[in-house]
């Protein structure tokens, strides 16, 4: 069953990514040390028994849609009917239990509702052929509503009536400058990228000297502000003049303890941001090697796109389900049953997994193909790592994947829920209820957080050992905490200025769509295009953003990895010599390089050759430690 799960693949397949992506040697245990490996562990299929969960759940999908839509109509939503159950511009079919039903309404496709709306059952549905025959009423979305209510008055006062075709006509007038906008910001991404990898340094360190900047000022104009306040109060002045004054005060103090505390944190911090500094570069590096990661977010979307079309058309059949029923006053309408409305739910649910699923399939290929090229020695061996992790994940990880969407969809599930009670409990009154609410919320959205963190993280290690889930989230925990300090350096300074990045594309591209836009001439609303092309930006920038936060985390993590398996002596690192400097073993091992090869020139060796040559002339695995270290010295670059 296993091999079935896994279409059929040997066990023989192995998990560690220089295995898989390293052509270079036979992936086998006694050619470790020779085929740049890093891991022995077979890759096998993870949460299987999730496989088979989720394959029963949307089994279960379909057959309740299937029941709303025996039991549904979906033009009951999109025409509406009458009192009798007619829907309205159809041809509809009778029944036994109402004598009224069966009318020919093709000729009537408008709803018009009727009534003093103080009950339900004071309202009054029938379908007229036009709304404009109906006095005070005018037609939108096949129903007749009224012309004079305060929207319509305020929509007529404002000059707002024709709003809709104004942008049209505007969007219609002004189309090419949009087009060239959106590859403005295309083009801004790219360089935002390029300055990312050839100066992170210079950036990390601008954003870390403004904060300062920017703390330090705040705290000066806060200490003026309280002196100014302190020498304009007189002697009788009132006891509120004080009140503002020690407000002064108290924000001058809890400025100054922050701008301290900034202080604080970036001198201690200084050697963890610079391994922030390399991240990026590594990053760089990797995106440089393997840039179709770039196109990764377009497919996430298009795939996610497609399920929120499905959820919404799920939707409307639910909606429009219901089992018929005749009131006292003889009107019928359809009532939803427990399986109804058991549906509407587990459709949200279905919707909310399969948006996370797709999301950590994105997150595992690209973890899949960044662990690769890492644990390559040779980068000039890797062949096809996006398409590799790619069959990785369909063959052996979408179980894992599963599991993790699914513990991120139900607190998100819980956390809609909770909010609907919310609205159909809350008492504005009653301020012990709310704040319960709000602090439930607020623990929900923490908890949500930290699963999506640790999921991603969990990831990471699944797409480079092959581990389970459970097992992939526990190592990531592991090694997180046992690198508390860097990963708040990562989280903190890295993801602020990737926040900033995103920033200076969305603004790049509005100032220079300030100047391509102002200059048509007829614009009725020329902001409403700068809009449009400021979210366009800005979605532009998050998927790059997206690739290159993922590979820096995935980058770390091996970073971490590679610390803990290998000592750069006996066994030699897979990192970079940039990342080699954060490592105290590796300042040994360079240094025994150094000594032993010594009186020798050194020769241009790639990668594993060096290894293999030491290990060769020694004829055991690593050659003598002067001989390994020299190896080392001359490959991890």
């Amino acid at each position: 069953m296993q091999q079935l799960c896994c279409c059929l693949t040997s066990r023989t397949d192995k998990v560690s990514p220089g295995e898989s992506f390293d052509h270079s040697k036979s992936p086998s245990p006694s050619s470790s040390h020779e085929s740049g490996n890093g891991f022995q562990s077979e890759r096998h299929c993870t949460d299987i028994l999730f496989i088979a969960i989720k394959a029963a759940f949307i089994l279960i999908l379909l057959v309740l849609i299937i029941y709303c839509m025996v039991f549904g109509d979906i033009y009951r939503i999109i025409n509406g009917y009458d009192d009798c159950a007619n829907v309205c511009g159809r041809d509809n079919k009778p029944d036994q239990n109402l004598p009224c039903k069966g009318a020919d309404r093709t000729g009537e496709p408008f709803l018009l509702v009727e009534g003093s709306g103080v009950t339900e059952s004071d309202l009054h549905r029938m379908c007229v052929a036009s709304c404009d025959d109906v006095e005070g009423f005018k037609p939108f979305l096949n129903r007749c509503v009224r012309k004079n209510n305060p929207t319509e008055e305020v929509i007529t006062r404002t000059g707002l009536k024709n709003f809709f075709q104004e942008v049209s006509e505007d969007l219609e007038a002004c189309h090419r400058e949009m087009l060239w906008l959106a590859v403005i910001s295309f083009v801004c991404s790219l360089l935002t990228l390029l300055l990312l990898r050839v100066i992170p340094g210079v950036i990390v360190w601008l954003v870390l000297l403004a904060v300062v900047l920017a703390c330090t000022a705040g705290t000066i104009w806060l200490w003026l502000r309280w002196k100014y306040e302190t020498e304009q109060l007189s002697a009788v002045a009132a006891e509120s003049a004080r009140m503002r004054i020690n407000s002064w005060l108290y924000y001058a103090i809890a400025a100054t303890v922050l701008t301290l505390i900034v202080y604080l944190v970036i001198l201690v911090m200084r050697k963890r941001i610079r391994l922030v500094v390399q991240l990026f570069k590594e990053a760089g590096k990797a995106i440089a090697s393997m840039p179709l990661l770039l196109a990764e977010p377009i497919l996430t979307f298009a795939t996610i796109a497609a399920v929120i079309v499905l959820y919404v058309y799920f939707t409307v059949w639910i909606e429009s389900a219901g089992m018929l029923v005749v009131e006292s006053n003889s009107s019928a309408k359809y009532v939803k049953d427990s399986t109804m409305l058991l549906t509407r739910w587990y459709n949200l649910l279905a919707f909310l997994w399969f948006c996370q699923f797709i999301i950590g399939c994105q997150h595992m290929v690209i973890a899949g193909a960044v662990a690769g090229w890492f644990f390559t020695r040779n980068k000039a061996n890797l062949s096809n790592p996006i398409g590799r992790s790619y069959c990785n994940l369909l063959r052996y990880h979408l179980g894992t994947v599963a599991l993790g969407s699914f513990v991120i969809a139900l607190v998100q599930f819980l956390r809609t829920m909770l909010k609907l009670l919310m609205h159909s409990v809350r008492n504005p009154q009653n301020r012990i209820t709310s704040f319960l609410f709000d602090c439930c919320q607020c623990c929900l959205q923490c908890f949500e957080r930290f699963l999506q963190y640790l999921t991603r993280n969990a990831y990471i290690l699944t797409a480079m050992h092959g581990d389970p889930f459970c097992q992939a989230g526990r190592n990531a925990f592991r090694l997180l905490t046992s690198n508390a300090l860097r990963v708040f350096a990562i989280n903190s300074v890295g993801d602020f200025v990737l926040a900033l990045a995103k920033v200076f594309v969305v603004v790049a591209t509005g100032l220079i769509g300030m100047e391509l836009i102002q200059r048509k001439a007829g614009l009725h609303h020329p902001y409403v295009p700068l809009i449009l092309v400021g979210i366009f930006a800005y979605l532009v920038a998050h998927c790059f953003m997206t690739v290159y936060e993922m590979t820096v985390d995935t980058i770390f993590l091996c970073f971490c990895e590679d610390c803990e398996s290998n000592d750069g002596i006996s066994r030699p690192y897979y990192m970079s010599r940039g990342l080699m400097e954060f490592v105290q073993n590796s300042k040994k091992a360079l240094a025994v390089g150094e000594k032993g090869g010594s009186g020798r020139a050194k020769q241009p060796m790639h990668d594993g050759k060096a290894w293999m040559a030491a290990t060769k002339s020694n004829g055991s695995p690593g050659g003598t430690a002067p001989q390994r270290a020299t190896a080392i010295s001359e490959t991890v670059d």
